[in-house]
């Protein structure tokens, strides 16, 4: 049976006000390291452009007439002057663009982004804080919970439940602080920044996940038509 994780509360002013514990069964049990770089690789892969782009001897400019007659010359025969043997000329088996992208499938997604989520635990690199709230965007009292809660010198990773739009507009100019909700976290986002910051409301979704319940089923009665001599005889 694996150990329960205790993961500190704090308050916005940097004040230890209570704990979340952690069973890390609900994320997996262990981290599978293959499938987190694998997963990091897709993201990575996925965020490519793949515009490279060079030109070949058919898009550069010049004619494609004979330099000089074959023979008669003394001088080794010659084609087109497009030819990638010559200054100006196009590039042979150069770049094209393409693209990169490619999807591994949803289960595995989902559970390289739990074990992304434990790592953090494990590694005492997660806090929770309680009441983050914002009434504008002001990227000051953003600095300052991040201050009081000494996460002010690494990268961060703010979670919370919802698209919070103050909170978001208070921490994106912030070097270093990035601000997702729940639902858009992947593993890609939670390895590639240092400490990760979430909300009460945000662990709290997902330790206890809500699930939309199926839509009630309405059961159809079948009818079956008696045949008309049955009928007629009723």
């Amino acid at each position: 049976m694996s150990d329960v994780i205790r993961v500190p509360v704090f308050s916005p002013d940097g004040k230890e006000v209570g704990g979340v514990d952690i069973d890390p069964a609900s994320f997996g049990g262990t981290v599978n390291k293959q499938l987190l770089h694998d997963a990091v690789v897709m993201y990575q892969a996925n965020k490519r452009a793949g515009t490279h782009k060079t030109k070949n001897r058919a898009e550069v400019s010049g004619s494609g007439k004979k330099l000089f007659r074959q023979k008669g010359t003394g001088n080794a025969r010659v084609g087109t002057r497009r030819t990638n043997k010559r200054r100006g000329g196009g590039t042979a088996f150069g770049p094209i663009p393409r693209d990169y992208s490619y999807a591994m499938p949803k289960a595995q997604r989902r559970m390289a982004t739990m074990m992304a989520l434990l790592s953090k635990f494990q590694d005492s690199e997660a806090l929770i804080v309680d009441g983050l709230s914002f009434d504008a965007p002001k990227s000051k009292k953003m600095f300052g919970v991040l201050k009081a809660l000494k996460l002010n010198g690494e990268t961060c990773l703010v979670a919370t439940k919802d698209g919070d739009k103050n909170t978001y507009l208070s921490g994106r100019n912030i070097v270093g602080v990035e601000v997702a909700p729940v639902r858009a976290l992947n593993a890609y986002m939670l390895l590639r920044r240092k400490r990760l910051l979430l909300t009460k409301s945000a662990i709290d979704a997902i330790l206890s996940p809500e699930r939309e319940e199926p839509a009630a089923k309405t059961e159809k009665k079948s009818k079956t038509k008696k045949p008309k001599a049955a009928e007629a005889r009723n």
